[in-house]
């Protein structure tokens, strides 16, 4: 027996004896005919009173952990689920078996949500899925008073750990919310969570003496495979080559918009070359909300075989026969990586998961985690910077304080600024439902309504409306919030939506939305800084954990061992057992080996070690002054202005390593990081310094040999065949624009010039200049030339700088007027430049108009216009 305080009497619920006996009777209303291994103990466990936590893998069965529980015993089980897709999938899978259950969302009109909400209350529904911001909402807390709950399920439960990788702040509300309630019991099950996260689940929630279930991670029937690759043409091949051996249904993962459309494009032609007839799809949070649901529709239904996407994809899929997945870039954690994943063999049939790694990749994860955890100084400039203003509420986007202040951090770097300020008590972002509309009504007309068309149902019963809230005050701007005219109109937010907008095509009608984003309001700001109370000692901690867990995506991808034990060991799996089936285990079996590997590596030969000593001593030379991009440009012969103004080109090891493309030197350093020959250390964020380490000293002097290095097979056979003989005049590096992805990101301000001649220089500190500072040392134009330099492509420095693709342009033009050196291939596919090249052909001394205008391509002015630019200084 297990006694509930609900806000209210004292509620008991009895287990029938009888029932706990036959739980194998209500399988069938499920369409099962067993339990999977787990289920049954979890279940008992329920059954007995106790909280639980359940740890079982994704297509283990977690959901009839309490959705059998619910249906045979009295009372109503509260489903906590992050996602409104994956609400109504359940709902209606339930529903189609006769089972009454129901899911409360923003998606639906006031009168259905307080319809619901009643039956709720009456004891109607068996299970009721809501997402966690709606225990926020004074409506559900009402009614949850009068309904007696059997049960409280929190699923993706992992949600609720600030150590997760998927952490949502109105998760980590469910242990007060629980608290409200009396503590009912309670399970929570996620697919996905370290030792670390566990603990922090159990005490967030408030868990009473919880059962804990580890069913295993394992899943048996996934093939787990790594092809390291130098970059995107190569990537593509593997990509190809997979595709070619493995048939049937698949996602493939990539990190930005821009890369899953050139994917998308690249496959389309591939397959329809290769014969193949699977159609490929497109979804990222970019498409319009009717096409990211037509395209899950076709997926699901088999319309679509292969879909490209980021990872806004996928949670709340249950599609069972998925043959592959394949992350075309390195997520941020393995615990992302493995959900990701193990949405593959559902069916339990065989199924293939592909990374192909490249070193690069990691960078882009790194910028998200230093916006995620801002600087001290960040936090000062954004905390005084609206401390400065006299609004209230403040209502600037993100990206316009992040203008304002020349911060070099993406717009969620803001974001989190005013969240710690937020947690800090001096400010309280508003939601964006707070934020008020208004209209002007500009007529004499008793009303408008008839105005409107007599079938224009939806827009007179707004009109209404709104007529109400204006009341008297025509030719006066009436403020309102949009929550409070759809009550009034009783419609929902969509409804209401295209509504307005028709009723704004009226000349009489001047409607104007409420802010978009959330306003700030602040509270108390006369607080001097250092007085607030943010614990940046803890924010280092977990600033700390997330490079470690990046770290551990790297150790995955380069470890010798099973890749499924890798995994389980991180997960803390009670027992961690080798597949069998990997790349790693089968390495003799060649039918299944994964593509572009061999079945064994040789040691490393002379030669590749006399390239490994060449590379370290380049690393000596820096002495610790420099980040690994900057070593592998100087390495790699680079005549950037950058290496310059460093004073690299002066060194001994500059164009040592000249026969190989900076990529390529890049992905040696990085095997040398990994192999624990070099370090990376230093203060400057997002650039660490790299020095040797004692054993790296030692193999460089030739005290200590090498065998293995964990590189991609092209480049372990060129370096094998050791160093050409070196050129008298220094080593151009070799260029591939494809692969420039690899080198590091360096968002500092440019080294100091000549740091090599100062033997007592020491490493910049990470500083952030105060906004009139910043924008005179390093004007925006800078940044942007910077992360190309440093090899970023264009669909990336668009999202790190947060800029159009035309804005990104103009800022090229403006570095290549500041004499800073730029490379068309920055902002022009190779067939746009030949497309130019031929449109002068016909017309060399042609206007750029007129060559814009012969041209096929869509090509853009500004681009045509700095490419005829750097064509001239050519």
């Amino acid at each position: 027996m297990r006694c509930l305080n609900l806000l209210g009497p004292v509620r008991c619920i009895v287990m029938s004896a009888t029932i706990h006996e036959d739980l194998e009777s209500y399988l069938g209303q499920f369409g099962l005919d067993a339990f999977r291994p787990g289920q049954r103990d979890v279940i008992d466990a329920v059954f007995a009173g106790r909280d639980c936590l359940c740890i079982m893998p994704t297509g283990g069965g977690k959901s009839l952990c309490y959705q059998l529980p619910a249906i045979s015993r009295e009372g109503v089980t509260i489903v906590v689920s992050p996602l409104i897709a994956l609400m109504k999938d359940q709902v209606d899978g339930l529903s189609a078996r006769g089972i009454p259950a129901t899911c409360i969302n923003s998606s639906l009109s006031l009168a259905e949500q307080r319809e619901r909400l009643d039956v709720m209350a009456n004891g109607g529904y068996r299970l009721v899925y809501v997402a966690p911001e709606r225990l926020r909402n004074s409506a559900f807390l009402d009614a949850i008073r009068r309904t007696k709950i059997a049960l409280l399920a929190v699923d993706e439960a992992h949600c609720v750990s600030e150590w997760g990788h998927d952490f949502r702040p109105d998760y980590a509300r469910l242990g007060r919310f629980r608290e409200r309630l009396g503590f009912p019991q309670t399970i929570a099950l996620t697919a996905t969570a370290t030792p670390h996260v566990r603990a922090d689940v159990m005490d967030s929630l408030q868990l009473q003496d919880p059962a804990t279930f580890i069913t295993g991670f394992a899943r048996p029937n996934l093939r787990f495979e790594v092809t390291v690759t130098s970059g995107g043409r190569e990537k593509d091949f593997e990509l190809m080559r997979f595709l070619e051996q493995t048939p049937g249904s698949g996602i493939v993962y990539a990190s930005t918009r821009k890369r899953c459309e050139e994917i998308v494009t690249t496959l389309q032609k591939a397959l329809g070359a290769s014969g193949d007839r699977r159609k490929v799809g497109l979804y990222h949070a970019g498409l319009l909300p009717e096409e990211r649901r037509r395209m899950q529709d076709e997926f699901m239904n088999d319309k679509i075989q292969v879909i490209v996407a980021t990872n806004a994809f996928g949670m709340g899929i249950d599609k069972p026969d998925l043959r592959f997945v394949v992350h075309y870039n390195m997520p941020g954690s393995l615990e992302a990586y493995y959900q990701e994943a193990g949405r593959a063999g559902r069916d339990g049939k065989m199924s293939r998961c592909l990374l192909l790694f490249n070193h690069g990749d990691r960078y882009i994860q790194e910028f998200f985690i230093e916006n995620a955890y801002p600087s001290r100084e960040v936090v000062k400039q954004v905390y005084e910077y609206l401390c400065s203003l006299d609004a209230d509420p403040i209502e600037m986007t993100l990206q316009e304080i992040k203008e304002e202040l020349g911060l070099q951090i993406g717009n969620e770097g803001v974001g989190a600024c005013e969240q710690l300020l937020e947690k800090s008590g001096v400010l309280e972002r508003l939601a964006s439902q707070e934020n008020m509309a208004s209209i002007r009504i500009d007529s004499d007309l008793p009303t408008l309504v008839d105005v409107l068309g007599r079938d224009a149902t939806l827009q007179r019963r707004v009109m209404r409306a709104l007529e109400r809230i204006v009341g008297d005050r025509r030719s006066e701007r009436v403020y309102f919030q949009l929550p409070y005219l759809m009550q009034q109109a009783d419609v929902g937010r969509d409804a209401l939506a295209r509504a307005l907008r028709e009723i704004n095509k009226l000349e009489v009608v001047d409607y104007v939305p409420p802010f978009r984003g959330r306003a700030v309001h602040m509270l108390r700001s006369a607080v001097p800084f250092k007085e607030l109370e943010i614990d940046f000692v803890e924010l280092e901690k977990r600033r700390a954990a997330e490079h470690e867990k990046l770290d551990c995506v790297v150790r995955y991808a380069q470890s010798p061992r099973c890749r499924q034990l890798e995994i389980l060991h991180y997960f803390g799996d009670p027992d961690p057992q080798l597949c069998g089936t990997c790349d790693r285990c089968a390495r003799n079996a060649s039918s299944i080996l994964p593509a572009g590997s061999s079945p064994e590596r040789e040691t490393l030969n002379d030669g590749a070690l006399q390239i490994v000593q060449m590379a370290l001593s380049g690393v000596a030379r820096g002495k610790g002054r420099y980040g690994k991009g900057l070593i592998a440009k100087m390495l790699s012969g680079s005549n950037s202005s950058q290496v310059k103004k460093s004073g690299l080109t002066k060194l001994s090891t500059f164009g040592l390593l000249g026969h190989l493309k900076q990529a390529e030197v890049t992905e040696l350093l990085d095997a040398l990081i990994f192999c624990k020959l070099v370090t990376q250390a230093g203060t400057q964020r997002l650039r660490p310094l790299v020095q040797l380490t004692r054993r790296g000293v030692d193999v460089m002097k030739g005290h200590e040999t090498i065998e293995h290095l964990s590189i991609s097979e092209a480049l372990e056979n060129k370096i094998r065949r050791g160093h050409p003989e070196r050129p008298s005049t220094p080593a151009i590096a070799t260029t591939d624009t494809e692969s420039q992805s690899s080198v590091e990101i360096l968002f500092a301000a440019p080294e100091p010039e000549d740091v090599e001649s100062n033997t007592d220089a020491k490493p910049l500190e990470a500083v952030v200049a105060p906004a009139e500072d910043a924008v005179r040392k390093h004007p925006a134009y800078h940044w942007t030339w910077t992360l190309f330099s440093r090899g970023f492509e264009l669909d990336e420095v668009v999202q790190i700088r947060n800029l159009t693709e035309e804005e990104i342009v103009d800022h090229l033009a403006i570095a290549s007027e500041h004499d800073l050196d730029i490379s068309p291939e920055w902002f022009l596919e190779k067939v746009e430049m030949d497309a130019i090249e031929k449109a002068l052909e016909s017309s060399p001394d042609a206007k750029i108009r007129k060559v814009v205008a012969a041209l096929q391509a869509d090509v853009k002015y500004p681009c045509v216009q700095l490419y005829l630019n750097w064509r001239r200084r050519q």
